[in-house]
């Protein structure tokens, strides 16, 4: 695994060279102010209005991580559904398009250090954007008293998942040879995985997933269902076991698509 780092840092700088990286990060800092800002003025509105009724018992009952935190980290997770695909989706069909594919799997590189390469380089860009965004909650601190357990769970929750689709669009970049179809296809796993908790609610509301071991493996596999957990302060186990099956069985799978090269 000695080569890992280098081909992190290859990647990395290659995403940085191109405008993709600056065109992301400038996207997502632009959005993550626009919606945190939002958050705030929909809250201090919210205040006035409860003040204004004399309502004082739920004035008391208010906090900034439930209703401004919270808020903006579940509708930044869904900005990293179109983001997240974009910057995955050259990692190995770049290197297809090159034809630098066959001389990277004939090179003393191991499949595995390649694929954890690639991913780790990814895993670091999806840090840097968690980073930018950790800048707004931490405002609310200077003026305010959110809980910091509770903050940190949620941005831990959001890291995580990044993580993980970080690991489905690497996936989807090696069962391709186009960018468009692998951002595409990323796209779709994201979403699909991120909806399985809201069917699993509708089927078992309407009566369309009777069994009970069905709706929990749907919310289960729901991308949604573990982060809320974690946004709301509980760091469980069994959500970090989740988010590590699920990033570890995509790179697993990512590692048999690009080994099957060797034998068509």
């Amino acid at each position: 695994m000695r080569h890992v780092g280098a081909i992190a840092g290859r990647e990395l700088r290659s995403l940085f060279v191109s405008p993709v990286a600056y065109a992301v990060l400038t996207l997502f800092a632009v959005l993550a102010g626009f919606f945190f800002l939002s958050g705030i003025l929909q809250f201090q509105e919210y205040v006035l209005r409860l003040q204004a009724f004399q309502a004082m018992e739920q004035l008391q009952e208010l906090n900034l991580n439930d209703h401004v935190v919270a808020p903006f980290l579940h509708v930044m997770s869904v900005v990293l559904l179109f983001l997240i695909p974009g910057i995955t989706m050259g990692l190995f069909t770049a290197e297809k398009a090159n034809g630098t594919q066959e001389l990277l799997l004939t090179s003393p590189i191991t499949i595995w250090e390649l694929v954890l390469g690639k991913f780790l380089a990814a895993a670091a860009f999806v840090a840097i954007l968690v980073v930018l965004l950790a800048v707004f909650p931490a405002i609310l601190f200077l003026y305010g008293d959110p809980e910091i357990g509770k903050t940190a769970a949620g941005l831990l929750g959001l890291l995580l998942v990044g993580l993980v689709y970080a690991a489905i669009g690497s996936f989807a970049s090696s069962v391709t040879q186009s960018q468009l179809v692998a951002f595409f296809l990323a796209f779709v796993l994201l979403l699909v995985l991120w909806m399985l908790g809201f069917l699993a609610d509708l089927g078992a509301a309407g009566g369309a997933v009777s069994n009970d071991m069905v709706g929990d493996l749907l919310r289960w596999l729901s991308t949604a269902a573990h982060f809320e957990s974690m946004v709301m302060g509980l760091v469980d186990t069994k959500d970090l076991a989740y988010f590590v099956v699920m990033a570890a069985g995509f790179l697993v799978l990512t590692k048999a698509a690009v080994e099957s090269v060797r034998w068509r």
